[in-house]
C-alpha cells in the first residue's frame, strides 16, 4: 500500500477541460486548475478595462474576452478566479464562462491549451481535490452518481455521499476498531506497564457491532443500486391479460400497439421510467403461450429469455379470467425472480384466484391499466419488492463495486477475529486479523489505498470533472 495522497511529480501542473455538457447551451465553461492557471488563463482572457486576473482576488470575477495568440477575438466571457487553497481541486483555478455553443468553447480550449495548459484526463479535477486532500475518496466517487442521478433517492444518495455520510459512517467502525487494536498492542507489547487487561468480553461486542454495522451496509448495497442505476424489468405474461397497456400507463403515452387481438406485441418495447423513486428499464414482451406461427414463437422464446434476466419482473393476470396452464407456467418461472403479481382489469367482474397468486407471490396488487387505478399500489409493492421503501439514502451507503468488496474483505477479517477469539487463540492471532479490518476499512475511505486503485476510481469519470 501506499498513502494515496502523495502526489507525483508532475500532478500539480496546469490542466484544462471543458466541464459543461457537450450539447449546445446558453453557457459553457472552460475550466483551468493547477500551477500557473491564471497566467495561462491571463494569456487568453483580457478585460475591456484593462484589469488583470493575476491582480484579481479569489472568488472575484472578470467581464471581458477571449482572443486567440493573433489577437482575433473569440467571444464574451466571464472570468471566475479562485486561489489555492480555497477551491474544489485546492489549486488556482480559473473558469471561463462563455457561450454554449461547441465550436466556441473547443476554439476556447484550443486558445488555453496553446497558451501553456494540458488537456485533462477522465476525472482529473476531482482526482486533485482528492489528492489534495479536499475531498475523501467515497465522496469522490459519489460524484458521477451526483451527475447521472434520475430521480429524488438517487440524488438524495448522491448528495449524502459527497456530503461524507459514508465516510464518517465507516469512520465511526473503524475508529471502535482502532481502540481495540490500540489497547491489545499497548498490553501486549509493554507487559511491565500499568495497562489494564484486555477484557475479552468487551472486545468481544466490539468485533460484533463492527460486523452488524458492516453487514447492514452490505444488505443495503442492492436496494441502493436500485434507486441509483435502475432496475431491468419485464412486464410478462400471457396474452391480451393487458401488458401493453400497463406499459402505456407507466410510460405516460403509448408505447405499445393495444388491441382487443391476442398477440398483437411479438417483439420486445423498451422504455425508462420512474416509478416513485425507482427507475425502471421497462420491457413489454410478447405473451407468453404456445404458437405455431414461427414469427410469434420468436418473439415468445425472447420473452422467456428476458425473465429469465429480469432484475424484477411484473407478472400480469387477468382478473376477469381463471388462471389457465400459462399462468402457472409463467409463475413457476418465477420462482427465483424478484416479482410482483399484478392483477389487471380490476374494473371487470373478478374470477381469478387470488389466495393461489397471494401463496406464490410476496406481492399482489390488482389494478385497471385502462383506467389507470392502482397505480399508487404497484408503486407501494415494487418499492417493498426492491427494499427500496426501508432505505435512507442520506444516512450513507455503499454505491460502487469497489466499496462494496472492500466492506466484504473487512468483515471477513472481523469474522477470523471472532472465530480465534472464540476458539480460545492467543490474542496476537486475534490482533492480526483486527488490524487487518482496520487496514481494508482505511482503503474504503481512500486514507490508505494503492495507485491502481485511485485509477481505477477516476478512470470511470467524465472529463472536465
Amino acid at each position: 500500500m501506499i498513502f494515496a495522497k502523495e502526489k507525483k511529480t508532475g500532478e500539480s501542473a496546469a490542466i484544462a477541460a471543458i466541464s459543461t455538457a457537450q450539447a449546445p447551451g446558453g453557457i459553457g465553461i472552460i475550466r483551468i486548475s493547477g500551477d500557473g492557471a491564471i497566467e495561462i488563463a491571463e494569456k487568453v482572457f483580457r478585460s475591456p478595462w484593462g484589469k488583470k486576473l493575476s491582480q484579481t482576488p479569489g472568488y472575484h470575477a472578470l467581464y471581458g474576452g477571449v482572443y486567440t495568440q493573433d489577437g482575433e477575438k473569440i467571444d464574451e466571457a466571464v472570468a471566475l478566479v479562485f486561489r489555492a487553497p480555497a477551491s474544489f481541486t485546492g489549486e488556482d483555478v480559473v473558469e471561463l464562462s462563455c457561450h454554449g455553443g461547441l465550436y466556441l468553447l473547443r476554439r476556447t480550449l484550443d486558445c488555453v491549451l496553446a497558451a501553456g495548459a494540458r488537456a485533462a484526463g477522465p476525472g482529473e479535477f476531482t482526482r486533485r481535490a482528492f489528492l489534495n486532500g479536499k475531498i475523501g475518496l467515497t465522496e469522490a466517487e459519489s460524484v458521477m452518481d451526483l451527475i447521472c442521478a434520475q430521480g429524488k433517492q438517487a440524488a438524495r444518495a448522491a448528495l449524502a455521499g459527497h456530503d461524507g455520510a459514508l465516510e464518517r459512517r465507516i469512520a465511526r467502525i473503524r475508529d471502535s476498531l482502532v481502540a481495540q487494536a490500540a489497547h491489545l498492542s499497548a498490553w501486549a507489547d509493554y507487559p511491565e506497564e500499568e495497562i489494564p487487561e484486555v477484557d475479552t468480553a468487551d472486545l468481544r461486542k466490539a468485533l460484533v457491532n463492527a460486523r452488524s454495522e458492516i453487514g447492514t451496509l452490505l444488505s443495503q448495497f442492492e436496494a441502493g443500486r436500485a434507486i441509483r442505476e435502475g432496475v431491468d424489468t419485464v412486464i410478462a405474461g400471457r396474452p391480451n391479460v393487458g401488458k401493453s397497456t400497463l406499459m402505456n400507463l407507466l410510460a405516460g403515452c403509448e408505447r405499445s400497439i393495444v388491441t382487443q387481438y391476442a398477440g398483437t406485441t411479438r417483439d420486445i418495447v423498451e422504455d425508462t421510467v420512474i416509478l416513485g423513486d425507482v427507475l425502471l428499464r421497462l420491457a413489454d414482451t410478447a405473451g407468453i403461450h404456445s404458437t405455431q406461427d414461427p414469427v410469434e414463437s420468436i418473439g415468445v422464446d425472447r420473452a422467456k429469455e428476458r425473465v429469465r434476466a429480469a432484475q424484477l419482473v411484473l407478472a400480469v393476470f387477468d382478473s376477469s379470467q381463471e388462471l389457465n396452464e400459462e399462468d402457472l407456467d409463467l409463475i413457476k418461472s418465477l420462482k427465483e425472480i424478484p416479482s410482483v403479481a399484478v392483477v389487471n382489469k380490476s374494473d371487470l367482474e373478478t374470477k381469478i384466484d387470488f389466495a393461489f397468486l397471494e401463496s406464490h407471490f410476496p406481492k399482489v396488487v390488482s389494478i385497471s391499466a385502462i383506467k389507470g387505478d392502482g397505480l399508487e399500489l404497484l408503486e407501494k409493492a415494487v418499492a417493498q419488492t426492491l427494499q427500496t421503501s426501508a432505505l435512507d439514502p442520506a444516512a450513507g451507503m455503499l454505491f460502487t463495486e469497489r466499496q462494496r468488496d472492500t466492506a466484504r474483505r473487512a468483515d471477513g477479517c472481523l469474522e477470523e477475529a471472532l472465530s480465534a477469539l472464540d476458539a480460545g487463540f492467543t490474542l496476537d492471532a486475534v490482533t492480526v486479523s483486527l488490524e487487518g479490518a482496520v487496514s481494508t476499512l482505511l482503503e474504503l475511505t481512500g486514507e490508505r489505498a494503492g495507485t491502481a486503485i485511485v485509477d481505477a476510481v477516476f478512470s470511470h469519470f467524465c472529463v472536465g470533472k
